[in-house]
């Protein structure tokens, strides 16, 4: 089968090494796929809930495999670690098994534009959303993430395509709106006032792009829930897409476009 080819691909909250992780449709999208770049965007390897509930299924190891392959046919793979798996930020600048680490990047698009590419959990200091918040939403997010393994398993069961049942869950909720609308006017904020055209983040489990005060806000999403990757075509186009059984495009914005399109994720 004949790869998909883009110039850089960008993916975080992957979470291996915990039980919701989608590591199979991850495995088929990198199996698909070739590029030139490959940002691995923070909690890839969920060292924080291992610590806890030791979990590993062999999809995990074959994850890692293929992005050690890629990085062996010449993908320049960088990794930028979460609050996940923040122990290694401590290898920040150097190279292992072909994996640059990093804290944070710049990536500049094939058009020129430039992007600060972070995990995004700076946003989420303690002076921006209160302690108390953060182990509510953790909570919150834990107890999505089993309903949705669960009632996934049935629709399986059913012969019935994979859903990421919390993108309505978290649509409709006016807590969860406020809360991913001030985390993005953050990240814009920031990004504009560095001087960046835009900002490629994760964190927050859910994935948007979109033109905001004038910059491009892009979360690439994660791979426990919404199963989704942000990727960069080779004249500089930035796509948003969904990858299981039924795969879509949620979000495109055009090369050099000052106000991307963006498309409602599929039902």
């Amino acid at each position: 089968m004949r790869r998909l080819s883009f110039r850089s691909v960008f993916v975080s909250d992957v979470h291996l090494g915990l039980a919701d992780c989608q590591a199979d449709y991850l495995l088929d999208f990198l199996r698909s796929m070739q590029c030139e770049r490959l940002y691995l965007v923070g909690d890839i390897v969920d060292l924080e809930n291992m610590a806890r509930r030791p979990y590993w299924h062999a999809s995990h190891g074959a994850v890692v495999a293929e992005v050690l392959a890629l990085a062996a046919r010449g993908t320049r793979v960088t990794y930028i670690p979460g609050n996940h798996d923040a122990a290694l930020r401590q290898l920040a600048g150097q190279r292992i098994a072909g994996i640059e680490f990093a804290l944070d990047a710049v990536h500049v698009g094939a058009d020129g534009r430039r992007y600060r590419v972070s995990h995004g959990d700076e946003y989420d200091s303690a002076t921006a959303v209160p302690a108390w918040l953060l182990r509510l939403g953790d909570a919150l997010q834990a107890f999505v993430c089993a309903m949705n393994r669960r009632c996934n398993r049935l629709l399986r069961l059913c012969g019935l395509h994979y859903r990421p049942l919390s993108v309505g869950l978290k649509s409709r909720l006016r807590a969860a709106v406020r809360y991913i609308d001030a985390f993005a006017a953050r990240v814009a904020a920031r990004a504009r006032a560095d001087g960046y055209d835009g900002h490629i983040c994760g964190h927050i489990h859910y994935a948007q792009l979109y033109e905001r005060d004038g910059v491009l806000y892009l979360n690439d999403g994660d791979w426990v829930e919404h199963c989704t990757a942000l990727v960069e075509h080779h004249d500089g186009a930035l796509e948003l897409l969904h990858w299981s059984e039924r795969r879509h495009t949620l979000a495109r914005c055009a090369a050099e476009a000052a106000a991307p399109a963006v498309l409602p994720a599929a039902a």
